[in-house]
């Protein structure tokens, strides 16, 4: 039977059970936005573990997961070629897999606590390698894909920029593409130069919103200024600025 699944129980009428009501409003307060169709954001939020157990579900969410990553890829790299004008081809490609691979898709779910909305069949997690966080992950590229057929490409890109761009430029290490400050090292080494001394020139903003600017050194062959919301992500950006002046950078 299938009348105590949240999901499967969910009418044609449009009737909502005081539960599935409950997940609707959650998912709009995710959303920024009325829903119109649940039963879209039901099948988005829909394991295919889930058919092993209730087998009446004709499909589960993998459809809108293959679109949702296509939608999510057009929006990041929109979002890279408008904002990165400088960089090249190489370097936004890497840029855009730090915003879209599982690992930030996994913490994207986290933040906007998804788990609670997702069905699938917890047997299912125990046989399999990665286990809830691929799941997590690959329902947020499917719950993409149900908003963009329920409220459109406007909204869509708003709920990319809250829950997965603008979260992961407040972090100090997602948006480092690569680690520059160990290109710069070796390079260094290799044209005999000194080891690179990264330095503090100063701090700027209150304490919640500072902003380190450092310079990098080696000796007085090579040198680079940088900035960033903290002192990691200061030096990777003063690092790229030497490897960049030093024709040298590999991106």
């Amino acid at each position: 039977m299938c009348s105590s699944d949240l999901f499967c129980n969910f009418r044609k009428t449009a009737e909502l059970t005081n539960e599935q009501t409950e997940v609707v409003e959650g998912i709009r307060n995710l959303v920024g936005y009325p829903i119109k169709n649940p039963s879209i954001y039901f099948k988005a939020l829909t394991h295919r573990s889930t058919l092993e157990i209730h087998p009446e579900i004709s499909k589960s969410n993998e459809r809108l997961e293959f679109l949702g990553d296509s939608i999510l890829g057009f929006i990041v790299g929109k979002y890279l070629f408008e904002n990165f004008p400088n960089e090249n081809e190489g370097y936004l490609t890497k840029y855009r897999s730090n915003l879209v691979n599982k690992i930030a898709l996994y913490q994207a779910a986290q933040k906007m606590g998804l788990k609670k909305y997702l069905q699938y069949n917890k047997k299912y997690i125990k046989n399999y390698s990665d286990g809830l966080k691929t799941i997590l992950a690959d329902s947020v590229e499917a719950l993409i894909a149900a908003i963009y057929f329920d409220a459109g490409m406007n909204i869509v890109e708003n709920f990319v920029h809250k829950w997965i761009i603008r979260p992961h430029f407040q972090e100090e290490d997602h948006f480092v593409d690569s680690n520059y400050k160990g290109q710069l090292l070796e390079y260094s080494h290799s044209m005999k130069y000194p080891q690179p001394i990264y330095e503090v020139v100063k701090e700027e903003g209150p304490p919640h919103e500072k902003y380190y600017y450092i310079k990098v050194t080696a000796g007085s062959e090579l040198s680079g200024e940088g900035k960033g919301k903290s002192k990691k992500i200061a030096e990777q950006s003063a690092a790229h600025d030497a490897l960049n002046k030093s024709k040298r950078i590999d991106r």
